[in-house]
């Protein structure tokens, strides 16, 4: 008997159908809504819509006005699927509110509430309306005594049966509240006949009332008068929130009154809000709480104003906050629902059971939105609705409750078959059978009953703590699980394995940069399981997966060692190595410090400046993890070739000085500096430059150099010397001072050279004689004063003319001659003749120089290049040196010979002769012109050629055969010989 009960009581809460469906109560998909059904519709049936879904499939029910519909009357309600369809609808006995109802095997539920309202619209009684008299002026109300109805109307008139309506203006109103046509001023022009057209869109009918008269009294004209409110808005109006609301307004007066609208709160009203001045409305679309409050509309003329008020209140029909969801429990367990809806005004709740209401009890409390059952039994299962109503609506949540009673099963949620856990871990082994009510758990460990102790724990929900693991703690756990409707049990295999251990963790490391590093990462590990290693650098992981630069893996299984090659100072940070396995995780952290050659200092700032010092300061850059040892300053200027490094005072400036003062400075010289910081690793980069700087001004100390001169023309001194540059002049004014003296003199003969960039100065003089030796020497000056002189140089003066020529001799060679020097006891005996030479061309700066000994008076220079222009001078030597120079002269080398060699040789033998012909050669533009040939022939077995020139392409040679001969054939030019044809051999005449 009690296996039948379970059985039974068991059955409706099975999870799923034959057909895999799930099972569970009904659900609502199409509630019905309230309809209006217009009188004279043409549709002889009213369909009320209900669909739910549920399995098994539910049926339906439907009560009228809270009484069950009996659907057996056919003729009059049948059910599509689970709409109400209502045949010939009867006013009287269909109007009211009707509820939908599903049921099945779980409980029932009930739709919302839906009106069926009936539209109609009846005709005007057909009495005649007496007439309306008025006088000119005076305002007027035409009523419209509409036909009795249901449903919302519309209203128009006609004037004298005019097929357009009546339109309004801000003299004439119809109040769609009322129908009435009112007329602030009656115009002789209103005299007519006026007709109130109704109609209902609901019914779909429109109808026309009997017309009535206007007529204009005799008595006179009605005077001005202030404005009457006819009108008026209702003092109280409710809207619900998102609706629209229209208020009316108009008033009789003369002259014609105008309308106004104001919030009496003080407020303005909202821009959305649309009002006519001429019609007296004001609407007010989609209505929002703030929109609430009073309304005033002012009727005004010259006579006066007149004023109506009216409260607006805003409702809101209940919406959702919260709502209720299934609950599917255990017998004896405790059920607490809790909805919440907001509307105004606040909903009430109520609650329902399968459809019908439920009241609070011994065993069941119900407060407001809430529902409480402290301990279920099977009797509580079933659809629950709770219900949020006010005055404007009603909505329903619903849920299902399932109270389960069950014996215990581990189908669902079986204890975990395999656990594998480390030496010296925890964990736990779940068990959570389904059962109803809760089952009482056990443990056993193989066929012994587990007892609990410092390291073996249950826990509340049945589980199984195991603390400080150790091999022994390996094996099968089983879970026996009771409860007053049976037992069950079940296993799993708890598997213990070695602790992952890091033996060897990466250390703290200082490293310089461009080193490469090994950080190491070894572990102890269950060989069973697989380690797995990973890297992280500052928190973010290194992926070594990519190849990163700088970043590799080595080592073997049980090792994870990290090399870091070509270390930069960006690697300095954090490293942690991870090693995981299946079990568990390690970790170890090492710090590294990267060490590198300083950063560049900054800011260089120079202090101050003299003709040879500045000051300089400068703030110091990143050391890179090694203390700055020495600074060093650079300089850069106009005339240097990039930076050098310059003295300074302090001669070493250490790490800890940041100002120095460069000496040694060239006076007037702009300057840049830049200062270069060294540590324990090496040089930093240098400084950003310091701004351009120039030193002051200073009297100039280096005096030229190579002082020299002579050649010139009579009775002239020529003096030369080595132009000092622009950083040696040490200001502005430079020049240069001139001091000569005739060799054996005691008085020097001053000049001063003003231009900068002079190297000669012409002394003139009708008493010198040529060739004579003077002391000169050469000083410098400037603004500042005079400065250094050069020491003593012996020059010579001119010679009398030109006694040097120069001829070309060919493409590679020139002539050069000369006259001798007399002998005089100014120059004494001359040893020989220097002859130098030299081209114009940029490239070729070097010039050549010849000697020759004796009393010669001519020289070839060879090696010359063809074409170009060469200048040549003459000196003469003796044991005390070489004199002046004469004037250069310029001679042009000729063109090259011929490049191409003569062609298409052709000979012929006969007797002791050779006839020779070939093709005349043409020669380039930068070659010398062919002017003849050169036949060179010998005999093979001899070395010395013989030479036959000619100006023809022909030529014969009358020679001995007794041997075989080898001929070869050249041009002749003014720039030499061209190239040799090949080797002709002509055999002996025996052969």
């Amino acid at each position: 008997m009690v296996l039948l009960w379970k059985l039974i009581s068991l059955l409706p809460f099975m999870s799923c159908s034959t057909g895999g469906e799930t099972l569970h109560g009904p659900i609502f998909i199409q509630e019905p809504y309230d309809i209006t059904y217009s009188m004279g519709s043409a549709n002889p049936e009213i369909l009320l819509n209900c669909t739910a879904k549920g399995y098994p499939l539910p049926y339906y029910r439907w009560k009228q006005n809270g009484t069950d519909i009996d659907l057996t009357m056919s003729y009059h309600y049948r059910l599509v699927g689970g709409s109400l369809a209502i045949n010939n609808p009867h006013k009287n006995q269909d109007i009211g509110t009707y509820q939908c109802l599903a049921t099945n095997s779980f409980g029932t539920i009930l739709s919302r509430k839906a009106k069926l309202q009936f539209a109609y619209l009846e005709n005007f009684e057909t009495r005649l309306r007496s007439p309306v008299s008025v006088r000119e002026g005076q305002g007027v109300v035409l009523l419209c005594g509409t036909p009795p109805h249901h449903g919302g109307l519309s209203y128009t008139w006609i004037f004298n049966n005019n097929t357009l309506y009546l339109q309004e203006d801000s003299r004439r109103f119809i109040s769609q509240a009322t129908g009435n046509l009112y007329l602030a001023k009656v115009e002789p022009w209103d005299v007519g006949n006026y007709t109130c057209a109704v109609s209902s869109a609901a019914a779909q009918r429109r109808v026309w009332g009997p017309p009535t008269a206007l007529t204009l009294r005799g008595d006179g004209v009605m005077g001005e008068y202030e404005p009457k409110i006819e009108v008026r808005f209702p003092e109280t109006t409710y809207a619900a929130k998102g609706s629209s609301v229209r208020l009316e307004c108009f008033a009789l007066g003369n002259p014609v009154p105008s309308i106004s609208w104001k919030r009496s709160d003080g407020n303005s009203l909202a821009k959305k809000i649309q009002h006519s001045r001429a019609r007296g409305v004001l609407e007010i679309p989609n209505v929002q709480q703030e929109d609430e409050g009073s309304y005033e509309c002012i009727a005004g003329n010259t006579r006066g104003i007149n004023i109506a008020r009216g409260q607006l209140f805003v409702y809101a029909p209940p919406e959702w906050d919260k709502k209720i969801q299934n609950a599917f429990l255990s017998l004896y367990d405790s059920l607490f629902w809790e909805c919440k809806a907001r509307g105004k005004p606040s909903p009430s709740y109520s609650w329902l059971k399968n459809g019908q209401p439920l009241m609070s009890e011994e065993r069941i409390q119900i407060e407001n939105g809430t529902l409480l059952i402290p301990m279920l039994n099977l009797s509580d299962s079933g659809l629950y609705q709770c219900v949020a109503e006010n005055k404007y609506d009603a909505i329903y949540a619903n849920a299902e409750l399932r109270v389960i009673a069950a014996a215990p099963d581990f189908s669902r949620n079986p204890v975990k078959k395999l656990s594998v856990v480390q030496v010296g871990g925890e964990v736990t082994i779940g068990c959570k059978p389904s059962a109803s009510p809760r089952a009482a758990v056990s443990w056993r460990k193989g066929s012994e009953v587990l007892r609990q102790n410092k390291r073996v724990v249950f826990l509340e929900d049945g589980s199984l703590r195991i603390y400080n693991i150790s091999k022994a703690d390996a094996g099968i756990y089983t879970c026996v699980a009771t409860n007053q409707f049976g037992a069950a049990r079940n296993s799993g295999n708890l598997i213990v394995k070695e602790r992952t251990v890091i033996t060897i963790p990466p250390s703290d490391t200082d490293a310089t940069v461009g080193e490469s590093i090994v950080l190491p990462c070894q572990v102890s590990h269950d060989p069973s399981l697989d380690v797995l290693f990973s890297w992280s650098f500052n928190g973010q992981r290194i992926d070594l997966s990519r190849g990163i630069h700088h970043f590799e893996r080595i080592g073997r299984e049980s090792a994870g060692d990290l090399m870091i090659r070509n270390i930069q100072l960006h690697h300095s940070g954090k490293y942690v190595c991870v090693v995981q396995t299946s079990l568990d995780s390690q970790s170890a952290t090492a710090d590294i410090i990267v060490r590198g050659p300083p950063g560049p200092p900054e800011d260089v700032k120079v202090e101050h400046v003299s003709s040879t010092t500045a000051g300089l300061s400068w703030k110091p850059g990143v050391d890179n993890n090694s203390p700055v040892q020495i600074y060093s300053v650079q300089t850069r200027t106009p005339f240097s070739v990039g930076w050098q490094a310059v003295a300074t005072a302090p001669e070493v400036i250490n790490g800890r000085t940041h100002k120095a003062t460069v000496v040694d400075l060239s006076p007037w010289v702009e300057y840049e500096f830049r200062v270069v910081a060294s540590n324990g690793v090496g040089i930093g980069e240098p400084s950003r430059p310091s701004a351009l700087l120039k030193t002051k001004a200073a009297v100039p100390v280096v005096a030229p150099t190579n002082i020299s001169g002579g050649g010139g023309g009579r009775s002239e001194l020529v003096i030369t010397w080595e132009p000092v540059s622009e950083e040696l002049q040490n200001g502005e004014g430079f020049g240069y001072i001139v001091m000569l003296r005739p060799l054996g003199s005691t008085t020097w003969t001053k000049a001063v050279v003003a231009s900068v960039e002079s190297s000669k100065y012409v002394y003139r003089n009708e008493s010198i004689t040529p060739l004579s030796p003077f002391e000169v020497k050469v000083g410098v000056y400037n603004n500042e004063g005079e400065g250094t002189l050069s020491s003593i140089s012996i020059v010579y003066s001119g010679e009398d003319g030109n006694t040097t020529s120069a001829r070309s001799v060919s493409a590679a060679a020139v002539e050069v001659s000369w006259l001798p020097i007399p002998w005089n006891r100014h120059t004494g005996r001359v040893l020989g003749y220097e002859i130098l030479y030299w081209t114009d061309d940029p490239k070729e700066s070097t010039a050549g120089k010849v000697r020759v000994s004796g009393n010669v008076t001519a020289k070839n220079i060879t090696g010359l290049r063809a074409n170009t222009v060469y200048f040549a001078t003459v000196r003469a030597y003796n044991t005390a040196g070489t004199g002046p120079s004469s004037t250069p002269v310029n001679i042009t080398t000729k063109k090259s010979p011929p490049s191409q060699p003569p062609a298409n040789i052709a000979w012929k033998l006969t007797n002791s002769k050779i006839c020779l012909n070939w093709e005349h050669v043409k020669t380039m533009e930068n070659e010398s012109e062919v002017l003849g040939y050169k036949i060179l022939y010998r005999q093979n077995r001899h070395s010395k050629a013989h030479i036959l020139e000619t100006n023809n392409t022909s030529a014969e040679l009358l020679v001995p055969f007794e041997e075989d001969y080898l001929i070869e054939i050249r041009t002749v030019s003014d720039g030499g010989d061209g190239s040799s044809s090949e080797e002709i051999r002509i055999p002996k005449i025996s052969s």
